[in-house]
């Protein structure tokens, strides 16, 4: 809940618990959160997608592939990192709507299915890409918040005004009598946010952007966000001492860069699945 203390600028936030019973019906947030994400990213994708003459139906066939290959990768990745754990719980390995997904790890397994995809189709990856980005971001952001029904993803203790109370059980060895943390769940959504904003801004003022500039657009401004949130996370995953999304996002903002190079300074077409007509269209 929020709550509003005098005329201090002060929320405090708390978790409403990660989901409701309905009877025989256990309603997960998660799971509906990222339902949600999912329906109102495939109709913004397919309305883009006419705006750039592509058939809407081919963005609803590769919306299915996107979470057949998002979905399972993002657990798998989640898994791994924390193989620790799972390996003495092997019975919630398939407990996703626990919580325990990697967006990076979905958007690998995303980006491999888009791929097979446009191959076997023969559409350009690129254009596809372009018209997904804005959904993706926009989902990305809706997604979060199941991060805050499961008291799960924030970051380290803080008495700012606005702060995010954690149960006791959810809270990190050797933190258990500090009850507030930075809410990065809503950090991350409302950085999410501004990146759609600026997403769609440039899809529907420069239509003629050169193909794939908005998906790399998108990987460099995700990645920015997540490379400074990520930093103040107490639960991130590791590899050594690094935190893995920190190095997934400076691969991500260095891909992005170098594309956006080779594009306009360079003024090369990426490589694609298939030839491109005309490298003007978006």
């Amino acid at each position: 809940m929020l709550t509003f203390t005098n005329l201090a600028f002060a929320f405090e936030f708390t978790s409403p618990g990660s989901g409701i019973q309905l009877g025989p019906l256990s309603l997960r947030w998660y799971g509906l959160l990222i339902a949600i994400a999912v329906l109102v990213g495939l109709s913004l994708s397919q309305r883009l997608a006419a705006m750039r003459q592509l058939n809407p139906d081919l963005v609803g066939d590769l919306v299915i592939w996107l979470i057949v290959g998002a979905i399972p990768a993002a657990r798998l990745y989640y898994v791994l990192f924390e193989w620790g754990y799972y390996r003495q719980h092997p019975d919630q390995i398939f407990s996703i709507w626990r919580g325990g997904i990697a967006i990076h790890g979905a958007i690998l397994g995303g980006t491999l299915a888009a791929l097979i995809f446009s191959r076997l189709k023969q559409c350009s990856f690129w254009r596809l890409a372009d018209v997904v980005a804005p959904s993706l971001i926009l989902g990305q952001a809706i997604g979060r918040w199941g991060n805050f029904f499961n008291s799960e993803a924030f970051g380290a203790p803080t008495d700012l005004p606005w702060k995010l109370l954690i149960p006791v059980g959810s809270r990190p060895p050797g933190y258990e009598a500090i009850a507030y943390y930075h809410p990065t769940f809503l950090y991350e959504s409302l950085w999410n946010v501004m990146v759609f904003g600026l997403l769609m801004t440039l899809f529907v003022r420069f239509p003629k952007l050169k193909r794939g500039t908005i998906f790399l657009v998108y990987a460099i401004a995700y990645s920015c966000g997540r490379l400074w949130i990520e930093g103040l996370r107490t639960d991130s995953l590791m590899l050594g001492p690094l935190k893995m999304a920190q190095i997934v996002s400076l691969i991500g903002i260095g891909i992005g860069v170098l594309g956006l190079i080779w594009l306009y300074p360079m003024k090369r077409a990426l490589p694609d699945v298939v030839t491109p007509k005309s490298n003007s269209l978006g």
